[in-house]
């Protein structure tokens, strides 16, 4: 079977609610989803948590929101990347916010009998836990990566920048495509020349 047949079997079969499915799937993304979170976090000050960190929060929140079927607009291992990066990002941002904080709960920090008071639990529980892309907002990103990659001509440039996406370095891609470095970067820059013509 196929990498993308695989992956697709794994999610589906996650959908279904077999927890087992993720381990394939985490396998398949978690170095990659770590190699994001680490640059992202690379200009931190000294931290409590760490990348590994944000993407299992991350991947767990992406496995119970794939079980309540909140995820119907991935069709495909490039939906799939790009709804787990969101959920990533998001988790690297909360982490970042939440240790540059000075004053974390500006002096009203619950305890957990305080929580269990609370007549909206779940919300709480949910509040405290972390917060994944709605399904809206992950569409959204998922329409525009695919708005970009579609100005890419190229079949060449649509596979140099879905494997950077990926997390994958110059030379790897390189190694993949069968070409020299320097092309990499060459079609790289022309990439990111296009896409910044769109965003302008």
């Amino acid at each position: 079977m196929s990498e993308d047949g695989s992956i697709t079997r794994w999610f589906g079969s996650l959908q279904a609610g077999n927890r087992e499915a993720a381990q394939g799937l985490w396998q398949r993304f978690a170095s990659r989803l770590i190699g994001l979170a680490r640059a992202r976090l690379r200009t931190a000050p000294r931290r409590a948590a760490d990348e590994e960190d944000a993407v299992l929060s991350a991947f767990d929140s992406f496995c119970r929101g794939a079980e309540q079927g909140r995820f119907p607009q991935v069709q495909d291992r490039s939906d799939l990347w790009n709804l787990l990066v969101a959920i990533t990002i998001r988790k690297v941002s909360d982490q970042l916010k939440h240790e540059m904080r000075q004053k974390r709960g500006g002096g009203a920090v619950l305890c957990e009998a305080d929580l269990a008071q609370r007549s909206d639990d779940d919300q709480v529980f949910e509040d405290v836990i972390g917060r994944e892309p709605t399904p809206q907002l992950a569409a959204e990103m998922a329409e525009q990566c695919h708005r970009l990659l579609e100005l890419l001509q190229d079949a060449d440039l649509r596979s140099i920048a879905l494997l950077k996406m990926e997390g994958y370095t110059n030379d790897e891609i390189a190694g993949q495509l069968d070409c020299v470095r320097s092309t990499v970067q060459r079609k790289l820059n022309l990439i990111r020349s296009r896409w910044e013509q769109e965003v302008a």
